[in-house]
């Protein structure tokens, strides 16, 4: 079973990709090719790495002319398809930096077997005016993976990628890109233009908020669009985001209450789950927009504790008493380290604390 991304580079994927090598360069040497890849440092290298190991290795291998050697790529990359592919528009990014027609070419090619999300990059710090024109070129495409291409490369943000500094100091330049993609048929592109506006929101709160409550309520697909872009805000609570939506800060209600927060187990140990379940009571008479959200108090190395956030509930809620049953995973993950002690669980609706339990956590570090 493979247990991570770097084990998707195994024999057979490379014997696929040298075998349709050599049927569009038959001089290409895969036993060289090969023999460069399995050397002494391959072992120990993560994905990332293993990627720009392969470009280096088809780059002592392919013909030392870039338009020839990206010629041959272009024959190949539409065979693959999937992550494990994008040393194919990595190629671009180590060898294309200076031939510019080429390479746009080549990537709008390599996109669609991978991404080229990340090899665009270095091409917008060298030159932000002339690749976001590139990229609203990219936007008013047929083709769905260069639109994604044209926002999403150009993200601020762009996890596993590197930062675009000019672009997170002052995002408008790009707003054009996610102005003409704003209402895109495709759920892939505009998944994109969300992440992009969510990465805004983490520097530029206010500016992403003024877009949010200009596109609301105009199209379906947008407004899609709006919500998904300002999760990050709305977990915090965020009253001005909150109120795009319609939900009303909870001071200025009577009527509304969490009743009866309890949870199954207040001991649980690590690999278990945290059940709780709780009462939304809705006393004001009429329906409500209710945002609710569950949010654990982590205990940290230090002994100090740190809120997550989670989504619990999104929907009009009529006069009435309503349960709502939850659980929460404390099996082991990469993407967090998991202490034992005291741990808090708080119910948030509409932004605002309405109950909190403590609970302990055993068996983790």
């Amino acid at each position: 079973m493979r247990e991570t991304l770097k084990d998707l580079y195994s024999n057979t994927l490379f014997q696929q990709v040298t075998d349709r090598l050599k049927e569009a360069y038959p001089a290409f040497d895969a036993d060289r090719f090969m023999t460069l890849i399995h050397n002494e440092a391959w072992e120990q290298e993560e994905f990332k790495q293993r990627i720009r190991h392969i470009t280096l290795a088809l780059t002592d291998t392919l013909p030392a002319s870039y338009p020839e050697a990206v010629g041959i790529l272009k024959q190949v990359a539409p065979h693959f398809r999937g992550v494990e592919y994008v040393f194919f528009p990595d190629y671009v990014e180590v060898n294309g930096m200076d031939d510019l027609e080429t390479s746009m070419e080549a990537l709008a090619v390599f996109t669609h077997s991978s991404t080229a999300e990340f090899a665009v990059r270095p091409f917008i710090i060298r030159d932000q005016d002339g690749m976001l024109a590139q990229m609203m070129a990219w936007a008013q495409s047929d083709d769905e993976h260069l639109r994604r291409l044209a926002s999403e490369g150009c993200r601020p943000r762009l996890p596993w990628a590197p930062q675009l500094l000019a672009l997170i100091k002052d995002p408008r330049p790009a707003l054009p890109i996610l102005e003409k993609l704003k209402e895109d048929s495709s759920l892939y592109v505009r998944k994109s233009v969300a992440n992009h506006l969510n990465d805004i929101s983490k520097d530029h709160p206010e500016l992403v908020l003024e877009i949010a409550a200009k596109w609301y309520g105009k199209h379906p697909l947008t407004d899609w669009i709006v919500r998904h872009a300002l999760r990050s805000l709305l977990r915090k609570g965020d009253i001005r985001a909150l109120a795009i939506f319609g939900y009303e800060e909870l001071e200025k209600l009577e009527g509304l209450e969490v009743r009866e927060l309890r949870i199954k187990r207040s001991v649980i140990t690590m690999g278990d789950d945290l059940e709780f379940a709780f009462q939304v009571v809705n006393e004001t008479g009429y329906p409500m927009a209710l945002r609710i959200d569950y949010e654990i108090d982590y205990m940290k190395a230090s002994g100090k504790l740190a809120p997550k956030r989670y989504k619990c509930s999104d929907k009009i809620y009529a006069p009435g008493c309503w349960k709502v049953e939850k659980k929460q995973s404390f099996k082991p993950i990469s993407t967090r380290r998991f202490y034992s002690g005291d741990h808090r669980l708080h119910i948030v609706v509409n932004g605002k604390r309405l109950a909190s339990m403590d609970f302990v956590l055993e068996g983790a570090e």
